[in-house]
């Protein structure tokens, strides 16, 4: 049996909400709840079995261990729908994607709902790991004195929580200063990452202004647009802005011209072309192809976030195309200057032929065909919603257009990058 096509019908999310404001109590089991239910709604979906479901968080409490089969459970699908967790940082929700994609491609099943939820208002608390040590202790004691005896060691330096920690393991340096290094590293200027920054907003707010979001966004708890969103940005506006990462020379980076630590849920809807045209919907796009990479920042020179250019080679080459055959990239803006970044290692011909092994650089990309609709520097970044927000987007936008090719491309925490290529479908 050959591989089957894959259509993206399409897409749903709640609005992104910045950390610590309107979801503020809401879970990342009611926020994925939320965005699959309302695509549920939008395509008649209720009480139907789905071949499976898969999503996942990056911030996650001990309770969320089944988080998607619980979301499943408490939306209108049939709770006969099977449903698993996926988690791979920044990448979650295109990776769950991409895995529901393969099964419906190889038969296995026939319809799937990708996507991811995330939010740092809700983050864990962790104890101190010597006071979770003597709580243990004490609750595996066999009577009342080992018990007492257990719990009279606990010391109140102890009892002081674990505040969240955002930074990576392997190095102790936060996101944003790998990011910093990168940016001095590629000579990315503050200029240009405010420029970059101000066009996202600016294609957010005109995609919402014509009414593109109505059928990819339903409100959530009184929030009907993103909340970060900065319709008035200016570079002026931003120039304004101190830096919160890198030092000296390599302070180029601000609060303005990073993603912030954002709220929110979002959901794909994935079928075979006979599925499709059984429940009457129409695809918006093929999923064609996807790679996955990882680049050694550890024990390397190579920059945190830059895996995805090395994903983009091999994706490219076993499709037979050029970075140039694509009519819209949505490349996912953790910080503008990783956009940039990306941008410039793929033009350089030296970093081409000896980091990617290629005899000429992939080259320059049309800056008009890039992040049309906005992207994460305006909408935010819920970790794990941020895959399928970008799947759904790109996928109306191809449909729009009747015609075309588009190319994700997201990088994540670990040194990892996923990208992918979808098509207009026919």
């Amino acid at each position: 049996m050959s591989p089957r096509d894959v259509f993206v019908l399409g897409g749903n999310r709640i609005p992104f909400a910045r950390s610590g404001s309107k979801y503020l109590k809401a879970s990342n089991q009611d926020m994925l709840t939320a965005a699959i239910d309302g695509l549920v709604a939008r395509y008649h979906l209720q009480g139907e079995r789905l071949g499976e479901v898969a999503a996942g968080a990056v911030i996650k409490h001990s309770r969320d261990f089944n988080l998607t089969r619980e979301a499943v459970l408490g939306s209108h699908l049939s709770p006969a729908t099977p449903a698993y967790d996926v988690q791979q940082a920044c990448g979650t929700g295109l990776e769950a994607t991409i895995l529901t994609a393969n099964k419906i491609a190889l038969g296995q099943i026939d319809s799937a709902i990708a996507g991811g939820s995330d939010t740092t208002s809700d983050a864990p608390l962790a104890v101190n790991d010597d006071l979770r040590k003597t709580l243990l202790k004490a609750n595996y004691a066999k009577t009342p004195k080992q018990r007492i005896s257990a719990l009279l060691k606990i010391r109140p330096s102890q009892l002081a929580p674990e505040q969240p920690k955002n930074g990576e393991p392997r190095t102790g340096l936060s996101m944003g200063d790998h990011m910093a290094i990168t940016a001095k590293a590629w000579g990315v200027t503050r200029e240009a990452q405010d420029e970059l920054t101000v066009a996202s907003h600016q294609h957010l707010a005109a995609a919402y202004d014509r009414g593109f979001f109505d059928d990819l966004v339903t409100p959530y708890l009184g929030v009907t647009r993103d909340q970060n969103l900065r319709p008035d940005s200016s570079v002026e506006k931003l120039a304004t802005l101190k830096p919160v990462f890198g030092k000296g020379d390599a302070a180029t980076m601000t609060a303005g011209n990073s993603t912030p630590l954002t709220d929110g849920a979002s959901a794909v809807l994935l079928g075979s072309r006979e599925w499709a045209q059984e429940h009457e919907l129409t695809p918006l796009a093929r999923f064609v192809d996807a790679e996955t990479a990882a680049v050694d920042y550890v024990f390397g020179d190579e920059g945190l976030l830059m895996a995805p250019p090395y994903a983009i080679a091999r994706l490219l080459k076993r499709n037979g195309l050029t970075l140039q055959d694509f009519d819209f990239y949505e490349i996912h803006e953790a910080f503008a200057s990783t956009v940039l970044c990306h941008l410039a290692a793929m033009e350089d011909p030296a970093f081409c032929k000896e980091r990617l092994g290629l005899d000429e650089p992939l080259g320059a990309i049309d800056r008009s065909k890039l992040n049309v609709a906005g992207s994460s520097l305006a909408a935010g970044h819920p970790f794990a919603a941020t895959g399928a927000r970008i799947v759904a987007t790109l996928s109306k936008l191809l449909h729009e257009k009747g015609s075309g090719r588009g190319l994700v491309s997201i990088c994540a925490a670990g040194g990892i990058g996923v990208v992918a290529i979808l098509e207009a479908a026919e």
